[in-house]
């Protein structure tokens, strides 16, 4: 089977949540089906990372292009800026020759943007599409991303924000109407959307998954101290030899949700915890901290790496992992690979939420200040529960997020068209509706 797959952000180095998902997607349809790759790169030194995909694409289209201007002008256009900012001509001239040229027989698009390049390609408009499937990969709901951001946002910015939710919600349903499948990573997205929009259709949900064998559980390396009531092994000074427990959060740290997250974590909660427990440290992981992130390494205890060769010898060295994310959609891989690799951890309502889990078994949930830092503490008191937690969090990561037992729906979908094929005459009635 030939797939179109376009992508929002190319999808290697798998290094952050949604390229890891569309990796792994392309790497289990590449098994059994042609694939051609169509994506846009945040940058132009991204193009380097092209090559990691050859392996599992028969053509690769990526493009790198000016998108402020765009922005600008979509804005008082009334389009989403979402859907601007990841269009390029050259990326739909391509779309349109695969489409005429490479026998396609499914449209695979990852993040609802990616649908314009549908629906701005002549045999969608004269409503020739055929038998080719249509697939949106929502992944998220980012409408309602952008209206939790307007929430933590202060003027001018809220208002673009609430602009931009409202814009993309309309786009999104109209997605929806016109796709073979919708697919969602959590059913708590679908119900979202389902509630949101009382005619969708369709609709399913496909989870992510953790590689088991690389994210896996491993003693830690670096001495041990007796914490409570067990023993357990943590960081240690260098220069005193002290040993310290130590808190792990991951994450690309240029983006909005986690920037606030360990922001209020440091502010807020981390206080708290090392009135209590004087020596714990605090380590943020992940490439591109903004200067916000940076400054944060001027609060004692707290160390910001940037761009790490192995997140998993943080895993490994962490006594328990937090995700104190206020702003958060879809499903965490941060929260699924600490689980993985046998970690307690302390979450917030929205950074768990839309994982399969079992509270103060295999994970332990908490949203404001005084609890959040509460749990730690009792967890870094207590080695033998923690222990416990991480086994059973392995034990549940095992179970139920499996990449390939669970992008085998994938394969279900594809060969699945359940839509009359009359939904594309219609497409120059939908198109006429500005989203």
């Amino acid at each position: 089977m030939n797939i179109l797959f376009l992508a929002h952000r190319i999808p290697y180095p798998p290094d952050k949540g949604d390229k890891i998902r569309s990796f792994n997607t392309i790497k289990h349809l590449s098994k059994s089906n042609n694939l051609f790759l169509g994506t846009t790169l945040d940058q132009k030194s991204d193009m380097k990372y092209v090559s990691g995909l050859r392996k599992f694409c028969r053509e690769i289209h990526a493009v790198s292009f000016h998108k402020k201007i765009k922005l600008l002008r979509s804005f008082f256009s009334g389009i989403s800026l979402s859907v601007a900012n990841f269009y390029d001509t050259s990326l739909q001239n391509f779309v349109d020759k695969a489409l005429n040229e490479r026998k396609i027989d499914v449209v695979i698009c990852f993040c609802s943007p990616m649908a314009e390049y549908i629906f701005r390609t002549p045999l969608f408009k004269e409503g020739k599409m055929g038998s080719i499937r249509l697939v949106m990969d929502y992944v998220d709901l980012d409408s309602d991303k952008w209206s939790q951001y307007a929430s933590y946002s202060r003027f001018p910015l809220n208002i673009l924000y609430r602009i931009e939710s409202s814009r993309l919600f309309k786009y999104e349903t109209k997605v929806n109407r016109i796709f073979d499948h919708s697919v969602f990573i959590s059913e708590r997205e679908v119900t979202v959307f389902n509630n949101l929009n009382g005619d969708a259709r369709n609709v399913h949900v496909i989870s992510n998954g953790v590689d088991g064998d690389y994210f896996s559980p491993r003693s830690r390396e670096n001495g041990a101290v007796s914490i409570g009531n067990g023993d357990e092994k943590s960081s240690t000074d260098q220069k005193t030899g002290t040993v310290r427990p130590s808190l792990v959060f991951t994450g690309v740290m240029d983006y909005f949700a986690n920037e606030d997250g360990v922001r209020w974590f440091c502010n807020s909660v981390f206080p708290r915890i090392r009135a209590q427990i004087p020596g714990v440290q605090f380590y943020i992981v992940g490439n591109r901290p903004t200067k916000m992130v940076q400054r944060l390494s001027l609060v004692e205890g707290v160390t910001v790496t940037g761009f790490v060769e192995d997140i998993r010898e943080y895993y490994w060295l962490a006594d328990v992992c937090v995700a104190p994310l206020r702003i958060a959609r879809g499903l965490q891989n941060k929260v699924l690979e600490a689980m993985a690799t046998g970690n307690a951890v302390v979450a917030t309502t929205n950074a768990r939420d839309g994982i399969i889990a079992h509270e103060k078994v295999d994970i332990v949930t908490a949203d404001d200040e005084e609890s959040f830092a509460q749990e730690v503490v009792t967890l870094l008191q207590d080695g033998q529960r923690r222990r416990e937690m991480g086994m059973k969090a392995v034990e549940n990561i095992n179970k139920n997020y499996s990449w390939g037992l669970n992008l085998k729906k994938f394969d279900r979908l594809i060969n699945n068209r359940q839509i009359s094929p009359k939904q594309t005459a219609n497409a120059n009635r939908l198109l006429s509706t500005r989203c």
